[in-house]
């Protein structure tokens, strides 16, 4: 999102051959000349009989090549049954990460196609669904659910109209918060709802700017969280179609278990950002440098290769303060 999507607002107050050596047997040609005599006279009993001599080797070597073929039938069975074995292990821990050979990356950097259960494909075609509603100010469901996500915010406040300059105290850049969404759309505004519901106490902390230090000109909360929607969208590459980065190949691995994996790895993605903001010492006009750096520290925890949930990434546990 381009950085116009946040205007400057004053600071509130509120706070990842072998090669194998053939032995080659060499046998000599039989002997065609008696080794005594040549006598034809001689009586056959006492004479050398090459034929006799040439069949005891043509015997022997039978023998031998029956022996050694039936060593090898000994052998080859348990070694592709071992091979079959090895195979179908390596299947299963495929399976287990969710990989398939055909899921390596490309030297362009793109990945091939997965290998998706039902329900991974189910899952990520209603997140890319989810992609394709807009804000629309006249929909009484849009409504409703921006006035819920202020009582979430404001439990003890009375709402204000749709249009009100109370809105940009909830990190709206004008009093009509339609006008914020942008490429975010409804399911930015989802995503804020589902941080409020699921982790309350981070979500005030964020709201109110309750800890650190803070610049005199602050990120704008709400508008903040529709770019943190946006800034997921592309690096999970959801919008393409194709599951082009790693970080993407990753995610979808999580909607295994996880149908909300998107909406929790929104409320991670706020709380590295506010907590970058605050190691940076960022002010208004930084937000896009902090909202990149998000980003990587945010690939760099789904590439690590063990993660089989969002609550297993590393910035997880801030949430849970």
């Amino acid at each position: 999102m381009a950085s116009k999507a946040i205007k400057r607002r004053p600071y509130s107050s509120e706070t990842d051959k072998s090669s194998e050596k053939q032995m080659e047997t060499t046998i000599s040609h039989p002997v065609t000349e008696p080794l005594l005599g040549n006598d034809p006279r001689e009586d056959k009993s006492k004479r050398y009989e090459p034929a006799t001599w040439s069949d005891f080797w043509d015997g022997t070597r039978q023998e031998c090549l029956r022996w050694a073929h039936l060593l090898s039938i000994f052998i080859a069975q348990p070694a592709r049954k071992i091979v079959n074995a090895i195979s179908e292990f390596g299947s299963l821990i495929a399976r287990l990460f969710g990989y398939s050979s055909a899921s390596q990356s490309s030297q362009n950097g793109q990945t091939a196609p997965l290998n998706l259960s039902p329900l991974q494909v189910e899952r990520l075609r209603l997140l890319r669904q989810r992609l394709d509603v807009p804000y629309d100010c006249s929909s009484v469901k849009h409504q409703d659910a921006l006035k819920e996500l202020w009582r979430l915010a404001y439990p003890n406040r009375q709402l204000p109209p749709l249009k009100s300059d109370l809105w940009k105290e909830m990190g709206w850049q004008n009093s009509d918060p339609s006008t914020d969404f942008r490429a975010g759309g409804f399911m930015s505004l989802e995503n804020l709802i589902y941080f409020a519901r699921n982790y309350p106490d981070s979500f005030h902390r964020l709201l109110h700017k309750a800890e650190g230090k803070r610049a005199e000109w602050e990120y704008p909360f709400a508008a903040g969280g529709v770019n943190i929607s946006y800034m997921l969208v592309q690096m999970l590459a959801l919008q393409s179609g194709k599951m082009s980065t790693k970080a993407a190949v990753h995610f979808v691995q999580l909607l295994e278990d996880d149908e909300a994996a998107f909406d929790n790895l929104f409320c991670v993605a706020f709380q590295v950002l506010d907590s970058q903001w605050l190691a940076r010492r960022a002010s208004y006009m930084e937000f896009n440098e902090v909202l990149k750096s998000t980003r990587v520290q945010l690939e760099k925890e789904l590439n690590t290769g063990c993660i089989s949930s969002v609550q297993d990434l590393p910035s997880f546990r801030m949430l849970k303060r």
